[in-house]
């Protein structure tokens, strides 16, 4: 038995190796972790269980016979984050640059299949070279596989990307179809097609950090939620993410204990909003002062940065929250905002995660790029997202809330839960100055006369008071007290039931 067990080792030790000493080498040399060094980051200490540690690719072509590396580039298997069961996959660059045979997919969708009968996360930490040349179709009906399981696991199982190394032609499918991609400052790039492609097919001379750097991702395209300076900072954000979300769609949002009292007044609040209502402030301040212990975990914190959307925790339950940003732009909305809100919201409708949503919106962004480039679709997509979402849903108005913007901001006419105002709450189609010179066009040409106008619009519709005396508002609160609210009227809504007609699936605008 004994020389059993000792031979045993022996071929665990060389999976362990991977690519073997100077392949980990130049891995290090890169500023990056190997794919165990990840895992061993990733999850708590000691829970790791690895699957299929011995597969080997089953390909004879072009000399790959004589090649065979036990574990065949990726490894997979499942363990805990703070005490909560996750599956992962971690892609080896040191064993065939991390490419993907038939084998190595099948070790994957194991673990994707077993994540959704488990109803656990399922994290992948990409750093390939795209598919296994020397396999040919095998590779790409891989590829296929994986993609199919993303798409049966999206909104059953929360998927999360972590983008390590490079990334291109086929793997960037699969983070696509996850929840969430988080990419790494450097060493990471994601593209369909590579520098040497771009400059054969467009004459375009671009570097891969250009092409699709994490910075381009996080700040341009949006394609990644965030980007981080390193392996070990990616991989501890991804653990806190994590403790936000709950293992599947049939749990609730996680609740743990909060040294934050809920009935906590802030009164600082009270001057947040400026008396010059054309003075921008900032959102994320009142965010951190009425979510527990000021820990918010913000999603595409550089992309469209006029929405602001991430997690956080009110009296210890997980919530998502939406807020328009008065620093940037003035908060409107346009595409960008518009998409990034909608797939967040739709997120947490199907994660059970309450939602609360901030509001200071002067309207949809102007201008003809925005509507040759699809606003109407775009903006309908956040409409639609929030019209279907059956999650308990708050609403805080703190000042504009115009237009169509309004109604698309989780207004109580798309089932808002409950609908709060402040006092310095202005609910109306446009500004008092927009509005008079469209209903007053004839006295254009006296400024007293208009001025008149103006003011008595503003006593009229700048406040929340019409929109409360129909029951568009359910209160208007004074803006020390808002945790509070926001808190009570959660733990009311915690036994909320809802449920859309029967469908085989929506037709979002997409």
């Amino acid at each position: 038995m004994k020389h059993i067990l000792e031979e045993l080792e022996k071929r665990r030790d060389q999976a362990r190796a991977g690519g073997g000493e100077k392949r980990v080498a130049s891995q290090h040399a890169k500023g990056k972790l190997t794919a165990r060094e990840r895992i061993d980051l990733l999850l708590d200490e000691g829970s790791f269980e690895e699957y299929d540690m011995f597969v080997e690719h089953r390909s004879h072509d072009f000399g790959m016979q004589d090649q065979r590396i036990p574990g065949d580039g990726v490894v997979t298997g499942w363990g805990t984050i703070n005490g909560k069961v996750v599956y992962v996959f971690s892609k080896d660059f040191t064993v065939f640059g991390g490419s993907l045979s038939g084998a190595h997919a099948q070790k994957i969708v194991k673990v994707q299949r077993a994540a959704a009968r488990v109803g656990a996360p399922i994290i992948g930490l990409f750093d390939a070279g795209g598919a296994r040349i020397q396999e040919g179709v095998d590779s790409l009906a891989g590829y296929a596989d994986i993609f199919m399981e993303n798409v049966l696991s999206s909104g059953v199982v929360p998927q999360i990307s972590v983008i390590m190394g490079p990334c291109a032609g086929g793997d960037v499918y699969s983070p696509a179809m996850t929840d969430f991609i988080f990419m790494v400052k450097d060493t990471s790039y994601m593209f369909v097609t590579g520098p040497d492609v771009v400059k054969t097919v467009t004459n375009e001379i671009v570097t891969a950090e250009e092409l699709g750097g994490a910075r381009v991702h996080a700040a341009k395209s949006g394609v990644a939620e965030g980007a981080f300076e390193n392996d070990l900072e990616a991989l501890t954000q991804v653990r806190r993410l994590v403790d936000f979300l709950p293992s599947s769609n049939r749990d609730k949002a996680p609740i743990r204990e909060s040294f934050d009292d809920a009935t906590r007044d802030e009164m600082s609040l009270d001057t947040l909003v400026p008396a010059n209502p054309n003075k921008p402030y900032d959102m994320k301040e009142l965010i951190l002062k009425v979510v527990d212990e000021a820990d918010f975990f913000e999603i595409s914190s550089e992309w469209a940065k006029n929405i602001i959307c991430g997690f956080a925790r009110i009296d210890g339950e997980s919530v998502g929250i939406v807020a328009n940003q008065p620093q940037v732009l003035a908060g409107v909305l346009d595409i960008d905002s518009s998409r990034k809100a909608a797939r967040f919201v739709r997120f947490c409708d199907a994660f059970n995660i309450p939602i609360i949503t901030l509001v200071d919106v002067p309207g949809f962004m102007p201008g003809t790029k925005q509507e040759y480039g699809g606003l109407i679709k775009h903006g309908a997509k956040l409409l639609f997202a929030y019209a279907e979402a059956t999650v308990p849903k708050v609403t805080v108005i703190t000042r504009k809330a115009y237009g169509g913007a309004y109604d698309v901001m989780s207004s109580k006419h798309l089932r808002g839960d409950v609908n709060y105002a402040w006092p310095t709450a202005e609910i109306a189609v446009m500004g008092a100055k927009g509005a008079v010179e469209i209903i007053f066009r004839a006295e254009m040409n006296d400024p007293e006369k208009l001025a008149e106008r103006e003011a008595e619009y503003k006593d009229r519709f700048a406040n929340p008071f019409v929109a409360a005396s129909r029951g568009y508002i359910d209160d208007v609160i004074k803006p020390h007290g808002t945790r509070r609210r926001i808190a009570r009227a959660l733990k009311s809504l915690r036994g909320k039931q809802l449920a859309n007609p029967w469908k085989k699936h929506d037709n979002i605008p997409l």
